[in-house]
């Protein structure tokens, strides 16, 4: 998950780059969800620094973590970079994201922390003095910086994500490039890429097949130099990717009708296999297999390319804080930009090497748009396309009892589909990479922690709509209402205030709709009623996980379970 090369390039940017030999990203409590080590790291005169000889040790990297728990706790009041000397080394922390202050001053815990472990050579405080990249030219990059002038400049998850996401976003067309791009270059927890990669270091090992799927990412076109190798003809894929020139064809000549040369790849030796006399013994091997960080990357692009349609259709002025896509490029080019990264992922999807994994995402793409319809309100559709959502939106006095129950569970299913279908189908996948087959529970473990992690996620959004401010990407409080649409915590607060019931009916569209509704919502129980909806997923999203193994992974997964149905973001 962790590339030194890549945060040492967006370091620089910051600060004169130290020389760091261990990056980790860990939990405020201490859990280790990934890190990297590596024996050689040059500085800014391209000298080499030998890092007391050798790489980390897991054992090394697991005490580095449990200190930076402890420089944090000491620290994060301060909203400085924490620092402190050991035996192993210089070791800074600082927050992914500058925590926000809630409820009279007392600290959001931030969702993870990046941990820098370094030579003593490294001017560490230097770190405090640079000034923030806002005041630094950064080409076409929006700047993300802290919002006290003498706090650290907050860390880009993206820049520690991989750079080879670049690669898959490049178009020959720079307008294009420019708005897939777009959203990865705003601050984000990038939370379905690193339920992924958790899952997959967490589940990695345990699967029959995983000896054949380790094998295949060193001998196969599975490893990780040849996941971008197109499976057809470039020239007649005619995919114009500037970033992978090699892989791509022009018009200037005429098309050739010779048969290209297909290579070849060694098989398996079948020792690999399972066997009724060689069964296999499921083993963690804590690691991330190339196949499944492009899936991270891969979740993540379609995510992304939801977030493009939706603002187009919500009309979304704001995302994270900064202009939406449509916004800044208009919708035809929002709608486009969503179009081709989803071109990309499948495209991607397809060298991944499993026809499963194909299903999975194609499916997930089919709910995301089935989930919209979902929320549309009967004026958005056709007039054949009313009956039943007509049903749900209609006055509750005209209805009987198993529709206002169907209001529920329309309500919960657009919320798997627009949500957690994503979540819950992108970790299943990781774990088919991973070599789980059919009829081994790891697959249904997967699925069922992703599918109540993503209702939860989605039900605690929909909490924040009641509190949250524009700084989050939306219009503002209330937003959802805008919209037409019956949250959670109206539907709770609709069984205390009948009142409601026609405004839910007629999709909030009078004058005083909205600020009515609000105003009944925060006087009913019906946002601690949703957060209680939203905790007992959550629990059974922990409950499961309990049939993996114990590891830092698993431990990462509950920790990241806890802090998404406490978040404030």
């Amino acid at each position: 998950m962790l590339v030194l090369q890549s945060l040492q390039n967006y370091l620089s940017q910051v600060l004169s780059p130290p020389s760091i030999h261990t990056a980790l990203l860990v939990t405020p409590e201490g859990a280790l969800v990934s890190y990297a080590s590596q024996l050689d790291c040059r500085n800014d005169q391209g000298s080499v620094s030998r890092a007391l000889g050798r790489v980390r040790s897991k054992d090394e990297v697991r005490k580095v973590a449990g200190l930076s728990a402890e420089v944090w706790a000491e620290t994060r009041m301060e909203g400085e970079a924490g620092m402190v000397e050991s035996e192993l080394g210089r070791i800074l922390v600082l927050a992914v994201e500058e925590p926000r202050e809630e409820n009279g001053g007392s600290g959001e815990e931030p969702l993870l922390l990046l941990v820098l472990n370094g030579t003593t050579d490294a001017d560490w405080e230097e770190i405090s003095r640079k000034p923030p990249p806002s005041s630094r030219t950064r080409p076409a990059q929006p700047d993300v910086v802290s919002s006290s002038p003498s706090a650290t400049a907050t860390i880009d998850p993206h820049a520690l994500f991989s750079s080879q996401l670049c690669n898959l976003l490049a178009s020959s067309h720079p307008s294009l490039t420019e708005i897939a791009s777009y959203y990865f270059r705003h601050p984000s927890k990038q939370i379905r890429p690193l339920l992924v990669l958790l899952f997959s270091r967490a589940t990695n090992g345990l699967g029959s097949h995983f000896p054949v799927k380790s094998w295949a990412a060193e001998h196969s076109r599975l490893r990780e130099e040849e996941l971008d190798a197109p499976l057809t003809r470039p020239d007649v894929l005619c995919d114009f990717n500037p970033s992978m020139p090699d892989h791509t064809a022009s018009f200037s000549m005429p098309f050739d009708l010779r048969s290209s040369p297909r290579r070849t790849y060694p098989s398996p030796p079948s020792s690999l296999y399972p066997s009724p006399s060689s069964p296999h013994v499921p083993l963690l091997s804590h690691s991330i297999l190339p196949t499944q960080m492009r899936l991270a990357q891969i979740v993540e692009m379609i995510h992304v390319a939801s977030l493009l349609h939706d603002d187009v259709i919500d009309k979304s002025p704001l995302r994270r804080g900064a202009p939406s896509g449509p916004a800044a490029f208009g919708n035809k080019l929002a709608v486009l930009g969503g179009d081709f990264l989803l071109g990309r992922a499948s495209a991607a999807i397809s060298r991944l090497g499993s026809a499963e994994v194909v299903e999975l995402c194609a499916g997930v793409i089919a709910n995301l748009v089935e989930g919209e319809i979902l929320q549309m309100s009967p004026s958005d559709l056709p007039e054949a396309a009313q009956i039943d959502l007509e049903a749900l939106h209609a006055s509750p006095s005209a209805l009987p009892p198993p529709v206002l129950s169907e209001r529920w569970s329309t309500y919960l299913r657009k919320t798997y589909l627009k949500t957690a279908a994503l979540m819950a189908k992108g970790i299943r996948a990781a774990v088919v990479l991973g070599g789980c087959r059919d009829g081994e529970v790891w697959k249904e473990v997967a699925y069922a922690y992703g599918r109540n992690l993503g209702l939860a996620f989605q039900l605690v959004d929909d909490i924040l709509d009641f509190s949250s401010s524009g700084s989050l990407g939306k219009p503002g409080s209330g937003a959802d209402l805008r919209l037409g649409l019956a949250t959670g915590p109206v539907l709770y607060a609709a069984e205390e205030y009948p009142e409601l019931e026609p405004m839910i009916a007629r999709a909030f569209d009078q004058d005083g709709d909205v600020e009515r509704a609000l105003t009944l919502v925060h006087a009913s129980s019906g946002v601690a009623r949703t957060r209680e909806l939203a905790m007992a997923h959550a629990d059974k999203a922990r409950e499961v996980l309990q049939l993996l193994p114990p590891s830092d992974a698993r431990e990462g997964l509950v920790a990241l379970t806890e802090r998404v149905v406490k978040r404030a973001w």
